[in-house]
């Protein structure tokens, strides 16, 4: 059944059987509290936290019994409230003449109370009558209360479309902010709307990304709920699980939630619900163990001693809670000091009180409703003499009085509504016929709506009062700490929230005066997984929440330079991660350059063989007419030789910072030069052949002898490999460039090549001239010996070929400037293995052994020469 079902059937039953009920109507009693006066405020309170109900028969609604669990700290409002009122009306400024009255009821944490109430203080009855009004002469001008915002609502559906003004000091459910569904609510503390985000922020003050929510089972309970989770995860937090508490549920249901609570890994749990509610789960947290945990809670959480037990408050220890800022209200201690049950006390629910105070009863009958946490096992009678002592500011809670406080500022923020309504103040509202002021006959409850819609005040802590447009106050608050130290209760305040602080400055805290549970000092830490330091990134797990990952190590060339990266930052293309990959650091500029070891060995040993081809070169050149000379072709001689030069001073150009130029002239120099040198080597071996052919005088061979063929060999060989450069440096000619690619650590400066295909295509053939010298020289290799090059052709031509053969493998497993060095290397190898094969022989004779350097020596057939 719902609850409006519930009240209509409410209403039905007390207007069974009466047509015409008057103002002597006794019907349901609700136990209101009155103090009369010229204009009365009523109000709606949570005394007692329970409510017992008679069964109903068929068609009946639950008739009440009694309310259950007097809470000294809820009746601290109510005493607020009647204090603001003895305050005022022996205040001279306010109110001049006029006399301030109450009406008080208890709710009893129960909807169907809080609305029957409402009705009751309408009509001035004792029950709950709709449409009557017995106040007169007095005039009811607006409510203030609940404190609770699932109470608060269903009071304001009521009194809404009646325009009757309800203040709460304590109701913050954000949907109450609506002035189209709620256009007569105001409240004195702020809208859980900015509480819940600052929460979220709260928690993220801390660091920590990893907590529980327990939120009351209802409409404001959901709604924070959803903003709280929001806020949390939008920081970059998860929320590991959110249950629902309601003051009915079982023992099973609160084991469950003990369970969930002790199976996670949180170590913060957020809570977001009355008091009320949380009892007897916190009392089965304590005996399952589970504490050491700290719990943040909203504003709508009661941080006060008396509403828990000793074993609530070993769970709740170190507890940091929300609390509307508080100001003073002078003299209410006084005011409290002076509480005695006498026989003519005007006291509300002074019995109750007295009894919950002293764990007694009254021969009455009058009790608390409920057996409390008595310091004695056996019942007392109360007398009425029991003396507070030093139990007075445990009791009253007095250090911290918040929505005491707020319940006060309502009443005055009725007064000085009232106090500009009769006023007659210039700039008075434009409503008053004839410019007349209005006096106490036309104090309705309508006009004072529209006044405290526009009133503003300073209390007496400075503090400017004003109602927004949507009926709130300033969104400010107190960061509360629970310490318990050798069970002595002490409530610190430790920072506070101001929304429209700096940027970076709303949340305010002192986090040396934090006392942690356990009496930690450091901060404590709920993470579902452990930061991932710099260098690693949070890959997520699959199946659980986001807060949850592993920490991967980002890849070569990526780096991260903060804790908990989502993705690693890949490093510019000039640029590297170093080992720890926390930072990119610049890569190495490589290439083959004339100041290290490298690039001078190599550089000295082309000059110095190029040095000795010039001496060789000038022998044969001093020596041109010597038999040895003549007898090996000295023209090609001289073309192999000095086409060697230049196989030896090309290395050079490979040395060095590449550029367009030596790009374009290191391997066509090199092609060119080398094609020589072997078509110089086959011209030579053929020459060689044909001369031992052509022994015969008659032989037409003899024709072919001369220089003809030498200079054909050498210039078509020639011309094919210049042509095959030529359409390579204009097809795809080669250009330096800065590979990043090669090396992790370093940028090689190189020159890329173009198409590779031509460069292979000029080794090719190099190749293949180098392999038909060598089988040629092969095949001659039996001539004669006396005119025999053939034998040292054929030496030279294996070890050129075994070195360009090795140069393949080593040029394709090496990069960078060793890749330079390589082909170097493989130039400066083959060029020698022709130079000494070919030639120091030849200069071993000229210069060591002159007397075989005769035509005598050379001609005799059974004499051969020793190097060939």
């Amino acid at each position: 059944m719902s609850r409006l079902l519930q009240v209509l059937l409410l209403l039905s039953w007390l207007d069974e059987g009466q047509s015409d009920p008057g103002c002597n109507f006794q019907g349901w009693p609700m136990d209101t509290f009155s103090q009369s006066g010229d204009i009365l405020i009523g109000g709606v309170f949570v005394v007692h936290s329970g409510f017992i109900f008679q069964p109903p028969t068929f068609q009946e609604v639950p008739k009440p019994v009694s309310c259950t669990g007097f809470h000294i700290r809820y009746y601290r409002d109510v005493l607020g409230l009647v204090f603001a009122v003895d305050e005022i009306n022996n205040s001279p400024g306010l109110l001049p003449n006029i006399t301030l009255g109450f009406s008080l009821l208890d709710s009893c944490m129960s909807e169907l109370r809080a609305v029957g109430g409402v009705l009751s203080l309408l009509s001035g009855l004792e029950n709950p009558f709709p449409g009557y009004s017995c106040h007169s002469p007095s005039v009811m001008v607006g409510f203030v209360g609940d404190l609770v915002s699932a109470l608060s609502l269903p009071i304001a559906r009521i009194l809404g479309p009646l325009y009757y003004p309800q203040i709460s000091h304590g109701a913050t459910l954000s949907a109450l902010s609506d002035k189209i569904n709620f256009p007569s609510f105001l409240r004195t503390v702020p809208s859980n709307m900015f509480q819940n985000v600052a929460l979220s922020q709260l928690v993220g003050q801390f660091g920590w990304t990893w907590v529980g929510m327990l939120v009351v089972d209802n409409d404001v309970g959901q709604q924070g709920a959803q903003v709280i989770r929001a806020g949390i995860e939008r920081n970059g937090g998860c929320v590991a699980f959110l249950e629902k508490i309601h003051l009915s549920y079982s023992a099973q249901q609160i084991k469950r939630v003990v369970d969930v609570i002790k199976e996670s890994s949180i170590s913060v749990i957020i809570l977001h619900s009355p008091e009320v509610h949380m009892k007897a789960l916190l009392d089965a947290m304590f005996d399952k163990g589970a504490t050491g945990l700290i719990f943040i809670s909203s504003a709508s959480f009661g941080l006060t001693p008396g509403l828990f037990s000793k074993k609530a408050w070993k769970v709740l220890n170190g507890t940091l809670g929300l609390i509307p800022r508080t100001g003073t209200i002078p003299g209410f201690e006084a005011f409290l000091l002076n509480l005695h049950p006498t026989a003519n006390s005007t006291y509300p629910f002074i019995k109750p009180f007295w009894g919950k105070a002293f764990s007694c009863y009254w021969p009455d009958g009058v009790r608390d409703g409920e057996k409390s946490n008595s310091i004695v096992k056996e019942d007392v009678i109360c007398t009425g003499k029991e003396e507070f002592g030093s139990r007075f500011a445990q009791l009253f809670e007095t250090n911290d009085l918040s929505y005491t406080y707020h319940a006060y500022l309502a009443v005055y923020a009725y007064v000085h509504a009232l106090n500009s309504l009769l006023g007659c103040r210039a700039g008075s509202m434009g409503y008053f016929s004839n410019g007349v002021c209005s006096n106490m006959k036309e104090v309705q409850h309508w006009k004072v709506l529209r006044y405290l819609k526009k009133t503003d005040f300073y209390t007496k802590s400075g503090e400017v009062m004003k109602f927004n447009s949507e009926g709130d106050l300033p969104a400010l608050y107190d960061i509360m700490n629970v310490q318990i130290l050798n069970d002595s209760f002490n409530l610190v305040k430790v920072g506070g929230i101001d929304p429209k602080a700096k940027l970076g400055q709303m949340i305010s805290l002192n986090i040396s005066s934090i006392l942690w549970n356990d009496h930690l000092l450091q901060v404590p830490i709920s993470i579902c997984s452990n930061s991932c330091q710099p260098g690693y990134r949070k890959a997520p797990l699959q199946g659980r929440p986001i807060c949850c990952y592993d920490c991967v190590p980002c890849s070569m060339g990526e780096m991260t330079n903060h804790t908990d990266a989502g993705e690693c930052t890949r490093c510019s293309s000039n640029q590297w991660s170093n080992e720890k990959r926390d930072r990119c650091i610049p890569r190495v500029l490589e290439f083959l350059s004339y100041d290290e070891p490298l690039g001078i060995m190599l550089m000295i040993m082309a000059v110095m063989l190029s040095i000795l081809t010039v001496c060789i070169l000038i022998v044969f050149f001093k020596n041109q007419d010597t038999p040895i000379i003549k007898a090996t072709n000295r023209e090609l001689s001289y073309i192999l030789l000095v086409s060697l030069i230049f196989c030896f001073l090309c290395c050079l150009v490979f040395i060095g910072q590449p550029s367009t130029f030596s790009c374009l002239l290191r391997q066509t120099f090199f092609s060119v030069a080398f094609s020589i040198s072997i078509s110089s080597v086959l011209a030579k071996t053929i020459m060689v052949i044909l001369a031992f052919k052509a022994t015969r005088l008659n032989s037409p061979l003899r024709k072919w002898l001369g220089p003809t063929i030498p200079r054909y060999v050498v210039g078509l060989c020639s011309m094919f490999q210049i042509s095959i450069c030529s359409v390579w440096l204009h097809r795809s000619p080669p250009f330096p460039m800065l590979n990043s690619e090669i090396d992790n650590h370093k940028i090689i400066f190189e020159c890329n090549e173009g198409q590779k295909l031509f460069f292979y295509i000029t080794l090719g053939f190099m190749g293949f001239l180098a392999m038909v010298s060598f089988l040629v020289a092969f095949l001659a290799r039996n001539l004669p010996g006396s005119f025999n090059e053939a034998k040292l052709i054929t030496f030279s031509m294996l070890v050129f070929c075994s070195v360009w053969i090795s140069f393949i493998p080593a040029y394709l497993s090496t990069s960078g400037k060793y890749t330079v060095a390589v082909q170097i290397f493989a130039i400066l190898a083959s060029s020698a293995g022709l130079l000494s094969c070919i030639f120091l022989p030849k200069c071993y004779i000229i210069l060591l052994r002159p007397e075989e350097n005769s035509r005598k020596f050379l001609s005799s057939s059974k004499k051969r020469i020793r190097f060939g």
